[in-house]
């Protein structure tokens, strides 16, 4: 299941600010440029987006995060957030818990997570990490 790309919120938000704003930027860009591949989310990341004001109702929340498929939490992913933790922790370079549950999930699913923050999630050892 190696084909496709994870969004993580950072871009999930940043799409939001632009499609709202009717001004495209970055995330608009990075889709153009990659618009033949499938589009993914973690669970983690849907209940990460159902927190924001924009998306305050279930129905516009749903609409919002309908295109991507919602990849979940499975005992592959489970396992790997164990894996990544003791390395992250054993080496001082822990990351918030849902970010460590998004690079997991990355990890069980073998998907790139697209993200902003490169530098932060490029500490976990086997994710790939496409900047936008």
């Amino acid at each position: 299941m190696a084909d496709g790309l994870i969004l993580e919120t950072t871009f999930l938000i940043d799409l939001e600010r632009e499609l709202n704003a009717g001004s495209p930027g970055a995330a608009q860009q990075f889709l153009t440029e990659h618009e033949s591949s499938s589009l993914f989310t973690t669970f983690t990341v849907a209940g990460e987006m159902a927190v924001g004001f924009a998306l305050d109702t279930r129905t516009r929340w749903e609409q919002y995060i309908e295109p991507f498929k919602v990849l979940p939490c499975t005992t592959d992913v489970c396992w790997q957030y164990g894996q990544a933790f003791r390395y992250l922790q054993a080496n001082g370079l822990l990351i918030g818990a849902n970010d460590l549950w998004i690079a997991a999930t990355g990890l069980a699913f073998e998907k790139p997570v697209v993200t902003k923050n490169e530098r932060h999630y490029g500490r976990v050892p086997g994710l790939r990490v496409l900047a936008y």
